[in-house]
């Protein structure tokens, strides 16, 4: 597994820092002596803005990270915790930097004085939890990494399930295609049928017609018959 870029760059900024209260703590004490530190003052400053740097790297790191969901908002707290005990380092050793602070060794003890004192909590605190304490950064990240994998492999699921749906309803519009296509054909043979019964009748109503005037025809003209034989009959 690639290392971490967030945390090799933390750990070169931690070591900064220190080396900051270090070199700080040493020109102190040659001042004390009244020695001239012309030297180490550019040396301090230098690594300052060096941290400052490193710091706003982390800090945009960190926002990828998170916004790109290759962390957990979880582990997004921890590092955030992590970055803000960096920058108040860093503002505590440019105050010590430019005498307005304590000594360098004493910079965290007494940040802490001050927290209880004011009793203001730093809201990025928070109660570590049974699943990552007493492990190391490589072991977090290897937790992190398979909380991904599992997510991932939750979303392909996810991903094939809509695309069985997918299949399934352009199958059923295809067989609602089919079925309204049959549903037209019984449609237009109905008609056509009906129109069929409708001439049918008519030519059913006309032979019907001829045949009661054949019928009257045929009784008038035995009338006339009748009337012509008695006619013609001799009545002796």
């Amino acid at each position: 597994m690639a290392p971490d870029s967030w945390f090799s760059t933390y750990d070169s900024t931690c070591q900064i820092a220190q080396e900051i209260a270090e070199k700080i703590q040493q020109r102190n004490q040659y001042e004390r002596k009244g020695e001239k530190t012309p030297k180490l003052t550019v040396t301090i400053r230098a690594l300052l803005q060096n941290l400052k740097e490193k710091i706003a790297l982390l800090k945009d790191l960190l926002l990828r990270a998170v916004s790109t969901h290759q962390i957990t908002q979880l582990e997004g707290d921890r590092r955030q915790n992590l970055l803000d005990d960096l920058v108040t380092r860093e503002r505590l050793l440019l105050a010590s930097f430019k005498n307005e602070g304590a000594e360098p060794d004493l910079i965290r003890s007494s940040l802490m004085r001050e927290e209880a004192k004011r009793g203001a909590p730093n809201p990025w605190l928070f109660e570590e939890p049974e699943e990552t304490r007493g492990l190391g950064f490589d072991e977090i990240r290897q937790q992190q990494q398979k909380i991904i994998q599992e997510q991932d492999a939750g979303l392909d699921a996810l991903s094939s399930i809509i695309s069985r749906q997918k299949q399934m309803g352009q199958e059923i519009g295809n067989e609602l295609d089919e079925q309204n296509e049959i549903i037209d054909d019984l449609a237009n043979l109905v008609e056509n049928t009906d129109e069929k019964l409708r001439t049918e009748t008519r030519r059913v109503n006309m032979v019907d017609r001829k045949s009661a005037s054949c019928g009257m025809i045929m009784v008038i003209l035995l009338l006339l018959v009748a009337i012509v034989v008695v006619a013609v009959w001799p009545t002796n």
